[in-house]
């Protein structure tokens, strides 16, 4: 299996809306799983520009998933869901 890819917005839009908390995952993702996914954060994912009216940041980027209103608990759900743990 490939490795998974996660990318947390640092935009300061997506910063501004919660992605400070983001950072966790940096600690939290080696720890939880190892070599099998690699966590690194993006200066901007540019999903403000293309439905700013819209805007659900923060922002994170799995794989090829954009996970809207980001959290903690939900960036490691869908982790889970990708790697079958859940």
């Amino acid at each position: 299996m490939e490795k998974i890819s996660v990318k947390v917005c640092l935009g300061t839009t997506c910063f501004v809306m919660g992605g400070a908390n983001l950072q966790e995952l940096v600690d939290i993702i080696p720890r939880k799983y190892g070599d099998k996914v690699e966590v690194a954060g993006s200066p901007c994912l540019g999903m403000c520009s293309i439905q700013w009216n819209y805007s659900k940041a923060p922002y994170v980027k799995i794989d090829d998933d954009i996970i809207e209103e980001a959290t903690v608990e939900k960036v490691l759900e869908a982790i889970d869901t990708k790697l079958g743990s859940k």
